[in-house]
């Protein structure tokens, strides 16, 4: 039995975004056939106390609310008419129940609940407010573990001053980063921040996955991949069944 004293973990998958690359919602867009979404169900649902999927278009996720196998998932629209990335962010901090509130993107094929479990644990060790990655290109707020009561009102305030960055308060919040050398010790499958915004794109991830294929850069997709090759479903302690019986 799980301790009723462990830290309790709200996971927010953010299927919100206009899709205008991919002409179609990504969170619905067939990978491996299952809808993408249930990507990010089937790897990250076992870890959440709560599961939240944020989107404006519910009616399209209707096929989850008779699908899923355990009641933890509840689906929220944003807070704001207005459509952007911080915006985004305050709709998943703002619906969460718990403290720590991981936030994933749905076009990230390869989320990795060991590195948010690992991101959480570091906020409760350091009093952190954000724990977050950060490779070359920079931080990665979508793949991110935020202290929900110092953080929410940090990006009230940002978002009053007509921020649209996700990363616009990092500046004010105290942070953890967590280097590529970070993230590759912590799950060395690699290729956890891949994100998929063509049909072009999805299609490349896909057929390398599919082939057991990876590298260290796409320039068909032009996505950074790690060089590590994609190793089965690590299992862990928090894991319990799947969410959606497409993921099964």
């Amino acid at each position: 039995m799980v301790s009723e004293n462990r830290n309790r973990l709200s996971v927010v998958i953010q299927a919100g975004g206009e899709s205008k690359r991919m002409g179609r919602p990504k969170a619905l867009v067939p990978f491996c056939g299952k809808p993408l979404l249930c990507r990010s169900l089937k790897r990250l649902g076992g870890i959440a106390d709560e599961l939240i999927v944020t989107s404006n278009d519910q009616k399209s996720l209707d096929f989850l609310c008779s699908q899923v196998t355990y009641d933890k998932l509840k689906m929220f629209s944003d807070t704001i008419d207005k459509r952007s990335a911080l915006n985004g962010l305050y709709t998943a901090l703002y619906y969460a129940s718990y403290e720590y509130v991981a936030v994933v993107a749905c076009d990230m094929v390869f989320p990795s609940a060991p590195l948010l479990l690992t991101e959480m644990e570091t906020l409760d060790r350091t009093c952190a407010d954000i724990a977050v990655p950060r490779t070359s290109h920079g931080y990665e707020p979508f793949h991110a573990v935020y202290r929900r009561s110092t953080c929410l009102p940090l990006v009230a305030l940002a978002l009053e001053a007509g921020e649209k960055r996700a990363t616009s308060f990092f500046d004010q919040a105290r942070l953890v980063e967590f280097s590529t050398e970070d993230v590759l010790k912590i799950d060395p499958r690699g290729g956890l921040f891949v994100n998929v915004n063509t049909p072009e794109e999805l299609a490349t991830v896909e057929k390398r996955l599919m082939n057991g294929e990876i590298v260290e850069r796409d320039a068909t997709a032009d996505v950074l991949i790690s060089c590590f090759a994609i190793q089965p479903e690590p299992t862990c302690s928090r894991q319990t069944e799947h969410a959606c019986s497409f993921c099964a």
